[in-house]
């Protein structure tokens, strides 16, 4: 008997051939000239990639996490916690989400250590004063990606960010949901996947409101970008001063992701890229890619 080892939320597959198990849609904050945008773009296609920003001298810094999350990535986080202290720090979040179980085991982790969270793109920009770092708050927290920004002890959500959620579905059939077939056995994985969902909801303190809207969206609808309301009704903000979660670059700089958005087009959903500052998105596809199935067990699922 064989078992499908991940289950996708639905969206547009960025991942080639050698992505593992997950179903995401395809975002891009395009940054201030076409190089950056198409860079960002192929940062969103691979797993996802820790990296600690910092203004020297007068910079706390962050992290920057970008990409999609693997199984790998808690691994991953760990390697590149090694040596740093990274209590309290903030995560500053660019991503389509990922592995179901791998993101919920990447959260919890980073709720031990106090870490806060935010969505956002980091920029590098020079000038006469040298090197600055900055955060565009134009970008995008999808599928996992928003249990991920759960995650956080405190959690700002810039008002030009995206936050979007959808359905748990089997990694491998989100492209044509209806028309697949499905066993008892997919929907044992289904429910205890959406059980184990809900358990790190509750304990990171979601409500199930934020459960009932992503549950609510099936892959063959475009997934639900939560409001300002929505974005408060199920506890994913707790601050709406980004000074709480983000430091300040020098002592009479204002605190980072309060750059003003430039003027929108349509979101990118492939490597074309303009010298737009902000992408706006279009109406999502679904597609999903799936490891191959297993003799007996089955393993954790994709968002």
């Amino acid at each position: 008997m064989k078992f499908v080892k991940s289950l996708g939320f639905c969206g547009l597959a960025l991942l080639s051939a050698a992505a593992l198990s997950i179903s995401v849609s395809g975002v891009i904050a395009v940054l201030g000239s076409s190089a950056q945008a198409g860079g960002a773009l192929e940062e969103r296609k691979l797993p996802m990639r820790f990296t600690w920003v910092a203004c020297e001298p007068d910079c706390l810094g962050w992290v920057s996490a970008v990409g999609i999350v693997t199984n790998e990535s808690p691994k991953d986080f760990e390697e590149f916690a090694k040596g740093r202290e990274l209590r309290g720090a903030t995560i500053v979040l660019d991503s389509s989400g990922g592995s179901v179980n791998d993101s919920i085991a990447l959260g919890r982790r980073f709720r031990n250590l106090g870490l806060m969270t935010t969505v956002g793109t980091s920029v590098e920009t020079h000038g006469a004063q040298g090197r600055r770092f900055s955060v565009m708050p134009d970008a995008y927290c999808e599928s996992m990606c928003v249990f991920l920004l759960l995650s956080g002890k405190s959690r700002y959500v810039p008002e030009t960010a995206h936050v979007r959620v959808h359905q748990i579905w089997m990694g491998d059939r989100a492209e044509d949901a209806r028309a697949a077939n499905y066993s008892a056995d997919d929907l044992m994985i289904v429910e205890r996947d959406i059980g184990r969902l809900a358990k790190y909801t509750f304990d990171m303190g979601g409500t199930g409101d934020l459960l009932s809207l992503s549950l609510n969206v099936p892959p063959w609808e475009d997934l639900h970008e939560l409001s300002r309301d929505e974005l408060r009704m199920t506890n994913l903000v707790t601050t709406d001063d980004v000074a709480e979660v983000l430091p300040e670059v020098g002592r009479a700089a204002a605190p980072v992701a309060v750059l003003a958005a430039k003027p929108v087009q349509d979101r990118l959903a492939s490597g074309a890229a303009n010298d737009l500052a902000v992408a706006m998105p279009a109406k999502s596809t679904k597609t999903a890619d799936a490891l191959a199935p297993t003799a007996s067990v089955a393993a954790a699922p994709s968002q």
